[in-house]
């Protein structure tokens, strides 16, 4: 064979710096665009801030100084403009739903805090504050203490001469401070200072004592038969022991380690007109940006000068960006209507009317790749009247019914869940009774299935669940 040369003519796409721009704007979550946007703010002179939405006179304007190359950027846009006019209609303010928020920025009180300030109103003497010091230091977040008495020893400063009978005496003075049960070396010790806490006059406090103390074993097993055969006690009885040790709190640090609350704003409302659910996109997510008019005004025609050939990139980028970011609310929308109008019945009657629904669906509905839908419903929620949910929570994979039909495995879960509330807690539902269940309501699953749709909804093996009763 010879060499030769052979010219093809093809198309092929590019993942131009802009493109990659706009593919990776769709998978940030709010907070995310929001610094997104503020770092282009900083670096384009061209984007300002939009406090009057005046956006759409101001990309009109930028149209007029410089060529058109709209159809240049459409040539690789993975998005479609046929929508445009639709989300400008659709898009609605949040007050929807609007809510007062408290200002919650208070100061936050760590258990740490907590326990200097009680150690301040102890008339401890020097030695013994600095005693209490190092014990309070050796407390996890959970309450229990860590590390043992001579670990304590070694920390106070070696000048103030004490022994272990000393550091004893002061543990025992803190494990007195609030929340009950601080500073215990493990958990029997952490639940009978609870217990020492309450008054002598509680019911059954001596029981529940005596099997704190001597039968921790039997507890953790749910051996309750042999405890009560231990100490002779009816089943009322047993029940009202139990029933007191449930109230003792097995980390005792977390009543004052609160978890700050994590706010959502949701990307999509879900509102019903007529009789149909619709979905809106929450107008307060949006970046209102818009063209500089005055640096704009500075860009000539025809000049070639470096300062002018940088007005006019980032004009351009100013361009791609804004319109990068509509790209993002018109495929976040169009994906939320597609979800939205597949489960009508879900907003309707709940968990248990769940339809099966996976990715390809929806992007061979919309038209679009399944990548594209997988970053669009990345950290992206909605807000509906069943509460606020992540776009993915609403894909969930189908089990095939006995009619021949199909049915989703969140609509599982919730049956599962609704089964073991109503059950009788001396008779537990097991796994096959669950499986029989199902298939009363038309479901086929397998007993592993039911085992796995439980643990994942952190509900114990029916063994654990029985009642002592």
């Amino acid at each position: 064979m010879k060499p030769g040369l052979q010219l093809r003519l093809g198309q092929q796409l590019t993942l131009t710096p802009q493109l990659q721009q706009a593919i990776r704007l769709l998978q940030l979550s709010t907070l995310e665009l929001d610094q997104v946007v503020q770092q282009t703010l900083d670096s384009n002179i061209m984007l300002e801030m939009d406090e009057n939405n005046n956006a759409k006179a101001e990309t009109q304007s930028a149209a007029d100084v410089l060529p058109d190359k709209s159809a240049e950027i459409d040539k690789f846009s993975i998005f479609s403009d046929a929508s445009q006019t639709k989300v400008a209609s659709r898009v609605k303010r949040s007050d929807l739903y609007a809510m007062e928020i408290e200002d919650t920025q208070a100061t936050k009180t760590t258990l740490r805090d907590h326990l200097y300030w009680q150690m301040n109103l102890t008339p401890f003497t020097e030695t013994d504050k600095i005693i209490a010091t190092a014990i309070i230091d050796a407390i996890r977040e959970d309450g229990f203490l860590q590390g043992s008495l001579i670990d304590l020893l070694e920390s106070v400063p070696p000048q103030y001469a004490v022994g272990l009978e000393e550091i004893e005496i002061v543990l025992h003075q803190i494990q007195n401070f609030e929340p009950a049960g601080i500073a215990a070396r493990n958990l029997r010790e952490c639940l009978l200072l609870q217990l020492r806490q309450l008054p002598k006059e509680t019911p059954y406090l001596q029981e529940a004592t005596a099997v704190i103390m001597h039968h921790t074993e039997l507890l953790g097993k749910r051996d309750y038969g042999k405890i009560k055969r231990l100490y002779d006690l009816s089943d009322i009885a047993f029940n009202q022991v139990m029933e007191l040790i449930k109230k003792l709190n097995p980390r005792p640090g977390n009543a004052v380690n609160a978890v700050e609350p994590d706010y959502i704003t949701p990307d999509v409302l879900v509102r019903k007109q007529g009789n149909e659910w619709v979905a809106l996109i929450n107008e307060d997510t949006i970046p209102k940006l818009r063209i500089n008019s005055e640096y704009m005004g500075f860009i000539e025609r025809g000049n070639k000068t470096n300062d002018n050939l940088l007005l006019r990139n980032h004009l351009y980028e100013a361009r791609w960006f804004i319109k990068s970011i509509q790209s993002r609310y018109e495929t976040l929308l169009k994906v939320a209507e597609c979800i939205v109008e597949s489960q009508q019945a879900f907003f309707e009657q709940g968990e248990e009317a769940m339809k099966p629904l996976v990715l390809h669906h929806v992007a061979e509905k919309m038209g679009l790749h399944e990548s594209t839908v997988s970053r669009i419903t990345t950290q992206k929620y909605m807000h509906t009247p069943r509460g606020i949910f992540e776009l993915k929570y609403f894909f969930s994979s189908h089990v095939s019914t006995q009619g021949g039909g199909e049915c989703s495995s969140t609509a599982i879960r919730a049956l599962i869940k609704k089964f073991v509330a109503a059950e009788d807690r001396q008779k537990p539902l097991s796994d096959s009774r669950l499986a029989e269940l199902l298939a009363s309501q038309g479901l086929n699953v397998a007993r592993r299935t039911v085992a796995k749709y439980r643990e994942s909804l952190q509900i114990p093996a029916s063994n654990e669940r029985k009642s002592w009763v």
